[in-house]
Parts: structure tokens; C-alpha cells; sequence
């Protein structure tokens, strides 16, 4: 059923989000026949429940789909809106249609309203589930002041909602599973699907590439720095796998810190490399590393980076006493669901 679903996902993606969409979508468009295209397969509603027309999947059946999104560089919350319908549907709220954003962190909340600091994949959704005391607020990009924040084609962006358009959001309440839980599973699978492409791209630009007579594939050095991207590349794709580990829809906390945890930690060593190899044409405009290299780096920061992750990790291994590291790792951070 993985390669199925996996499959499936990506001639999806390969069809709606093409080079020339992503690159619109940086500009600040919206490919409206694109993302409807993601609506009509009916993978948004995976997770929720078959009696509300989903399909009651597992958290863990829908990593290959997460996979694909990074594998095609998708711009658009296409998990973070999965995983916000049915987390909204969890706590009793229809799910709107149209792309939803994810807001866990870095808000501050007064009389004047809310801000959110660095929304990602805010500029391609219409709608933020904003984390707030006591649950969360789905409000509207449209009510919202945006200003982009980040680097060249970024779809991050600062958002204001005034008071009157929070207080017109109900406020949706569920205990069991928190908004930045959604966004670490989220993007823990995402990247790990990026990480796979910019490392196919990487080996076949290796055995393309000739210099001295042949191909740059063939230099030690050159393969030494290919295998540290692969151990990276597969490192990433395991705790990935293990941070979908659920009986149900719903993360587990401490498996989905540790998956965004070490995806984040492996991006900046991974871009690297997979640049180094690929010299200018890299950074070239035509050339599709750079699309994926720059996504990555957005996601190795969104919720936070791999040293918040790591610190949740921590306080948690901190609390749990006198176990040793071994038992620890053994009895938190590894799961065997039935």
C-alpha cells in the first residue's frame, strides 16, 4: 500500500506542481487549478473519519505522501492542511476549504490582536491555525496584514490579525494532540522526501558532469562526499518513518519532536553537499537543485529548528529520572504499533 500510495502522490504532484507552478507560486500567485487538483484527489481528508467522508486512514499510512510533497518541492501546506482538517474535525469544527497554514509558535497575543512571526507556507494558504491559551484559532489570511519574511521566492510570512477578526475565530479545543505536533510530523516527512531528490539529482549530475575524461562520479572525493549525503538522506527518511508511528491519526509528541529534530539538523550539511558536488549550475535559476535546497532551509526552520526540537527531547529525557540513555531511546523513541 506505500508504493501505492506513494505513487499516486507523486504523479499528482508531478502534474499539478511542476516547475513552472512552483516558481509561480514564489512569485506570489496562486495556481487556484493546482491546488484543486490536491482537493479532488481526496488525500486532505486521509485522516479523517470514514462516517465524515474521509477515509480513516492511520497517521502512518500517509508518510509516503508526505514524502512526495518534499519530493516534488510542493510550496503549498498540502500536510499541514491534512493533518489541520483532521485535527479540526477532532475538536468538533468543520474544516473550510482551501490551504491551511500552521501557527504552533512565535505568536504574541494582545488588545490589538494576534501576530505570528514567520508562518510558514503562509503566503500559498488562506487560512492559519493559530495556536492560542487554551487550544487554537482558525483565521483567515485575508483578515490578516501580511508582510513576506525570509530570502529570495520564500513563502513564509509575518501575519497581524486585528482584535475583531480573533475574536469572530471560535476557538477550537484538543487536549490530546497539540497544534506544533501537526507541524513536526508535517514537516519531518517533508524533508525527509526533499532530502531523497536533492540526492537523485545529485548522483545522476555525478555521473553526468565529466572532467580529465571522466565523470566526476568516479573521483573518490567526490564519492565520499555522496555517501555522507546518502547516510544523511536515509538517517532523516528513518526517524521520518518513525515519527508517523501512530495507532491512530493523532502524533506522538515526543516521536514527532525527535523526526523534525533530526530531519532540521541534517538540512544544512545535505544543501551543502548536494551544491559543492553540483558547482554553479546549482545555484542557476533553470536548474531545479536550488528550488529544493531553499525549500529545505525554509523547513529546517519552521516550528523550529532542530535546537528546539532537541531541547523538548532533552527536558523529556530529563524527566524521566534515572533511566540511562539506552533505556531511555528504547522506552520513548521507539514505537511498535500493531
Amino acid at each position: 500500500m506505500d508504493t501505492l500510495f506513494g505513487d499516486t502522490a507523486r504523479r499528482l504532484f508531478a502534474q499539478a506542481y511542476p516547475t513552472d507552478v512552483l516558481r509561480a507560486v514564489e512569485r506570489g500567485q496562486a495556481p487556484q487549478a493546482a491546488w484543486q487538483a490536491v482537493e479532488d484527489s481526496g488525500f486532505l481528508d486521509a485522516l479523517v473519519p470514514e462516517d465524515a467522508d474521509g477515509a480513516g486512514l492511520r497517521l502512518a499510512d500517509i508518510a509516503p505522501l508526505a514524502q512526495a510533497v518534499g519530493w516534488h518541492a510542493v510550496g503549498a501546506p498540502v500536510m499541514q492542511t491534512l493533518l489541520a482538517r483532521a485535527w479540526l474535525h477532532a475538536a468538533g469544527h468543520t474544516p473550510p476549504p482551501g490551504p491551511i497554514a500552521l501557527a504552533p509558535s512565535a505568536i504574541r497575543i494582545d488588545a490589538d490582536g494576534i501576530d505570528a512571526h514567520a508562518v510558514g507556507a503562509a503566503r500559498a494558504a488562506e487560512w492559519v491555525l493559530a495556536a492560542v491559551p487554551g487550544g487554537a484559532r482558525l483565521l483567515p489570511i485575508a483578515g490578516a496584514r501580511s508582510v513576506a519574511s525570509g530570502g529570495h521566492g520564500c513563502l513564509d510570512a509575518d501575519l497581524h490579525w486585528p482584535a475583531a477578526t480573533v475574536n469572530a475565530a471560535a476557538l477550537a479545543k484538543m487536549a490530546d494532540v497539540a497544534v506544533a505536533d501537526l507541524a513536526a510530523v508535517a514537516y519531518a516527512g517533508i524533508i525527509a522526501g526533499a532530502l531523497e531528490r536533492i540526492l537523485d539529482l545529485t548522483v545522476e549530475y555525478a555521473n553526468q558532469r565529466t572532467q580529465f575524461g571522466k565523470p566526476i562520479g568516479r573521483f573518490q572525493a567526490v564519492q565520499q562526499q555522496i555517501s555522507v549525503l546518502a547516510e544523511q538522506v536515509w538517517a532523516v527518511r528513518t526517524a521520518a518513518q518513525l515519527a508517523y508511528q501512530s495507532a491512530s491519526w493523532m502524533p506522538q509528541p515526543l516521536l514527532a519532536a525527535q523526526g523534525k529534530a533530526r530531519a532540521s539538523a541534517a538540512v544544512a550539511r545535505a544543501a551543502d553537499i548536494a551544491h559543492a558536488v553540483h558547482g554553479a549550475i546549482g545555484v542557476t535559476a533553470e536548474y531545479d537543485l536550488q528550488c529544493h535546497t531553499r525549500r529545505l532551509r525554509e523547513w529546517r526552520r519552521c516550528t523550529g529548528s532542530e535546537l528546539h526540537w532537541n531541547a523538548r527531547v532533552g527536558a523529556h529525557a530529563l524527566a524521566a529520572g534515572e533511566q540511562s540513555a539506552l533505556d531511555f531511546v528504547r522506552l520513548h523513541l521507539y514505537a511498535v504499533i500493531e
